[in-house]
């Protein structure tokens, strides 16, 4: 394995000062490394298209390439950016991307993960050598990885275009750093869909939940509480869009609408709250733990932010913020009987349970039951 000390060194004699990217969980030993050791040097991008334009600005200030780290799940959002910009055929501009390889295929069988990553797996290669970016692929076995960052350098400076490394599953080795965060809410998400969940029994609500960890506990409490676990739309992937998805439906529905959000998920398309705000049947939870959960617990901009402040400035006509779980209730309640749109963001600490579930794998069938239900 590589070891993330040995990785970022490797980073920094190969000419790389400035990193920015979307965290992600086969990338989160090297996170740590980010955060603990580059400072102002490193920046948690809010979608991986954002961390595109910052390699880019940092390179039309420094003619230094950057570092731009993310699940191959985001490379959807890398596309404009690079293809209408970066590309040698614009304006031709240098950096290197970290890329981790979720639903890999190897020998004809696919690495076993979430659904939403079937797809995506299988076309990640196809997708860099359709944007015409030379990728080397890394795993535990690597011999030198500084010479392979450097031989990648070389080529993106040649090229004038970006290049990447793609990165399998446990390619690196536990990193020496941690995220450390002291508890301050005493509660956590799951405690907080426990309490939607009990608000919403026997009435005719509509849950859209974003990707992640809820969507792992919304349909974990589900069966818990022998419920159907088809009622819900669990938004497994496309990070970012759960809101828009709700939304949608929300136009096709006189019943309340409920999509349970996080902050990092928000801050990926903020801008959609401007449309669901518009919503009267709807109401936007935005649980706010301050970090990429799901992924490795990495910080968000969310406890940095006046989340309240801003849901009300894009036009939801209801806003609360709410930091203690015994007002949850209330709060959420007045909500759902007003005919008004809102918006609750919920402050709490981030973790979940070691033994939380995984929905079923059937995309199509939970497809096929939720429209009955709705």
């Amino acid at each position: 394995m590589i070891n993330p000390d040995v990785f970022c060194n490797s980073l920094k004699k190969a000419g790389y000062t400035f990193v920015t990217g979307v965290p992600d969980s086969l990338l989160k030993e090297i996170s740590k490394n980010f955060i603990n050791k580059l400072k102002k040097k490193h920046i948690i991008s809010t979608n991986e298209g954002s961390a595109i334009g910052l390699a880019i600005g940092h390179f039309l200030g420094t003619n230094n390439p950057a570092v731009v780290y993310l699940q191959n799940s985001g490379l959807g959002n890398t596309i404009n950016p690079i293809a209408s910009l970066a590309n040698p055929k614009v304006y031709g501009i240098p950096m290197l991307l970290i890329i981790g390889w979720r639903g890999e295929i190897r020998k004809k069988i696919q690495i076993k993960d979430e659904p939403q990553h079937k797809f995506q797996g299988q076309i990640t290669e196809k997708q860099l050598k359709l944007m015409n970016i030379p990728y080397k692929i890394i795993d535990s076995k690597i011999k030198n990885i500084y010479k392979t960052i450097q031989d990648l350098r070389k080529k993106s400076i040649q090229f004038q275009c970006p290049v990447a490394l793609l990165v399998r599953k446990n390619t690196f080795s536990k990193s020496k750093y941690n995220f450390i965060e002291k508890k301050k809410y005493n509660f956590v998400r799951e405690d907080i869909i426990k309490v939607i969940l009990k608000i919403c029994q026997n009435k005719k609500i509509i849950i859209v939940s974003t990707t992640g960890m809820a969507s792992r506990e919304l349909y974990e409490l589900r069966k818990i509480n022998n419920d159907n676990h088809f009622k819900d739309f669990l938004a497994v992937g496309g990070m970012g869009h759960a809101n828009q998805i709700a939304t949608g439906l929300s136009m096709t529905t006189k019943k309340k609408i409920i999509c349970i959000d996080g902050d990092g998920s928000i801050l990926m398309h903020t801008g959609a709250m401007g449309i669901s705000s518009q919503m009267s049947n709807f109401l936007h939870i935005i649980i706010n733990n301050g970090s990429h959960d799901s992924v490795g617990g990495q910080p968000t901009l969310g406890k940095k932010l006046d989340l309240k402040n801003i849901t009300k400035n894009f036009g939801y006509k209801l806003n609360y913020s709410v930091s203690n779980i015994k007002s949850l209730s209330k709060t959420l309640n007045k909500c759902i009987r007003s005919k008004k749109s809102s918006a609750v963001v919920i402050n709490c600490d981030k973790g979940f349970r070691s033994n939380l579930g995984r929905p079923e794998r059937n995309m199509i069938k939970r497809k096929k039951f939720f429209m009955k239900l709705v």
